[in-house]
């Protein structure tokens, strides 16, 4: 248990939070978040970000930080972070990085390339063209562009795929050339990682309840207020999962139920790709596959011996 930074990662609703919070109570230490949506504060109670209570119970950093307006980067929020985890060993004290964007934790531990800015009009010739074409005949496209890219993103990563041609096109240079050149944010000796991985079941069955509980805390209403703001649907805040379809009930398109089974749905979806992500990129990271956060924790010490 001597690690400086502990990194906690899973999908969506396998007690990554409860288990930061109460290693940090344990050992003193700081929680650092990585999860895209939890970064704006705009999306408490639809990212299941901690409570305030929570937050009082230790220090957290990069939790609800921004607007919805804002969309951060992976680049940016390294940057943020690194300086985070430097003020926080400063003070001699662990971190705790926490979340479940992959992304995120792989910009920490590998690196981010130094890939210079693709133009919008780039990006939005790129997702244009495999709306158009379809993912097989755009997949193809990239394959001779950057192969390595092309054969690494999952299939239906519209995202992904659609950076990869756009920044290979722009650069006239492969976006594998430039991840290979990557380097570390944090020294290998420095952390240690663990994957939370519940059965499937119970992950789901976890993700269906707290659905019905945010929908009872006020994430239609939040949900409604960010719809209003009318702000580009390309923002990340605004492909926060469960978003669109609590917002369809506050304006009368659906019933309540309807939308809790359609944002449980995706939500589910979203940690399927999340654990699929994990289980790739991340296949040497420790797994712990208990449910309650006591025996998590448990595991977690265990890991140390």
């Amino acid at each position: 248990m001597e690690a400086r930074i502990w990194l906690i990662a899973g999908p969506t609703a396998s007690g990554k939070s409860a288990l930061a919070l109460r290693l940090a109570r344990e050992i003193g230490a700081e929680i650092v978040n990585a999860d895209a949506l939890q970064l704006y504060r705009d999306l408490r109670i639809l990212s299941a970000r901690p409570s305030a209570e929570e937050e009082a119970m230790a220090s957290h950093h990069l939790f609800g930080v921004a607007d919805a307006a804002d969309g951060w980067s992976v680049g940016l929020w390294l940057t943020a972070a690194s300086e985070a985890l430097a003020e926080i060993a400063a003070r001699g004290r662990p971190a705790i990085m926490v979340g479940g964007t992959g992304l995120y934790f792989r910009a920490l531990t590998v690196g981010l390339a130094d890939i210079p800015p693709v133009p919008r009009a780039a990006r939005d010739a790129a997702e244009q063209a495999f709306d158009a074409e379809g993912e097989p005949t755009f997949r193809a496209a990239l394959r001779g562009l950057d192969p390595a890219a092309e054969a690494r993103i999952s299939p239906g990563d519209r995202q992904r795929l659609t950076r990869a041609l756009a920044v290979g096109r722009v650069t006239g240079r492969p976006l594998s050339a430039w991840q290979a050149e990557t380097r570390p944010a944090v020294t290998p000796d420095a952390w240690r990682a663990v994957v939370l991985e519940p059965p499937r079941e119970a992950l789901y069955a976890r993700i269906d309840a707290r659905l019905v509980a945010m929908a009872d805390s006020g994430a239609v209403e939040e949900a409604a207020a960010l719809m209003a703001r009318g702000l580009d649907p390309r923002l990340p805040a605004m492909k926060a999962v469960g978003l669109r379809e609590l917002a369809a009930h506050a304006a009368g398109e659906t019933s309540l139920d309807e939308a809790i089974a359609a944002a449980q749905q995706a939500s589910r979806r979203y940690a399927k790709r999340q654990l699929t992500w994990f289980r790739n990129q991340t296949p040497d990271w420790p797994r712990i596959e208990a449910v309650e956060s006591g025996a998590q924790r448990e595991r977690l010490g265990s890991l140390g011996r």
